[in-house]
């Protein structure tokens, strides 16, 4: 018996609604409606709906694609029990497989051991009994970079030197009681260069941009004053990107892969998203038709 929809747009509750005051939420609804025109000329049925919306019934779909479900390392458990129970009744894009590996960063050592660099980068576990000092002095690095394992949009990230462990480390115990934590040197090229994220669907790259950090900052995106520009990848980075995808358990449907420049100036993998990542489709609105293409393609 044919589903009531080919495919839902995930989202969370606070984008639900159009709301021109907001470029934020104006820029999701651009995107979305790309996605579903594309769709729609495929003659497939779409919707948009909340990832924790009680009432849905997500047997009555074919598909889930994964867009803006942007409060999900805000409520991992929820999320997590809600991916069970729905990924039994309907097909994940990217698979429930894949998006429960990349939801913990500790996916970048094992692309990093096949061969993909990343910064130089400690992976604490809850329960470490050193202080963030202790740990900062067994390293040689000048600068630091401390997030979870599992966050977004630079929730919890912090910038330090080795004297400002100490002022940190409430904040430090408080987190790694409870929850894996990366320490990373920081790139210091990222508050010149800034960062290039380059989408690839179905393994093949299809568009780029490079975000900058506001003056100051170290956080590229918008949310702490980031700003986009235009960027034309080249041969090495788009390699880089298609790369980092093959590395993957699986090959994602589609990726957005944000790629570095080291201390040593060499390329290195920021983060591989592949949950829910922003694919700047309003910058190559053909981008949306291509993931479409393929996923009926795929169907």
């Amino acid at each position: 018996m044919r589903k009531e929809f080919d495919f839902v747009l995930l989202t969370d509750r606070r984008y639900l609604a159009r709301n021109p005051q907001s470029p934020y939420i104006s820029n999701i609804f651009i995107e979305d409606d790309l996605l579903i025109a594309a769709f729609e000329k495929q003659n497939k049925k779409v919707c948009r709906i909340n990832w924790d919306n009680p009432e849905f019934d997500w047997s009555t779909t074919e598909h889930v694609l994964f867009r803006t479900t942007w409060d999900y390392f805000e409520r991992i458990d929820e999320f997590r029990n809600w991916m069970v129970i729905a990924s039994s009744q309907t097909k994940f894009i990217n698979s429930y497989e894949l998006i429960s590996w990349n939801l913990n960063k500790k996916y970048l050592k094992e692309l990093n051991q096949k061969g993909l660099a990343i910064p130089p980068t400690l992976f604490l576990e809850p329960g470490e009994n050193r202080t963030l000092f202790e740990i900062a002095q067994s390293t040689n690095w000048n600068r630091f970079i401390l997030k979870p394992a599992i966050s977004g949009a630079a929730w919890h990230t912090y910038l330090f030197q080795p004297n400002e462990a100490e002022g940190l480390e409430p904040i430090f115990q408080n987190l790694i009681s409870g929850e894996s934590m990366l320490l990373q040197e920081f790139q210091e090229n990222i508050q010149t260069k800034g960062e290039i994220s380059m989408m690839v669907i179905g393994g093949r790259f299809t568009h780029s941009i490079l975000k900058k950090a506001k003056q100051g900052d170290f956080r590229v995106q918008d949310d702490f004053g980031g700003t986009v520009h235009s960027y034309a990848a080249t041969k090495t980075e788009i390699d880089f990107a298609e790369q980092a995808v093959q590395c993957c358990k699986e090959l994602p449907a589609y990726a957005r892969v944000d790629v570095l420049w080291d201390n040593q100036n060499q390329l290195c993998l920021g983060e591989l998203e592949i949950i829910e990542p922003e694919m700047w489709f309003r910058n190559f609105p053909k981008a949306a038709e291509k993931l479409v293409d393929f996923l009926c393609v795929a169907e």
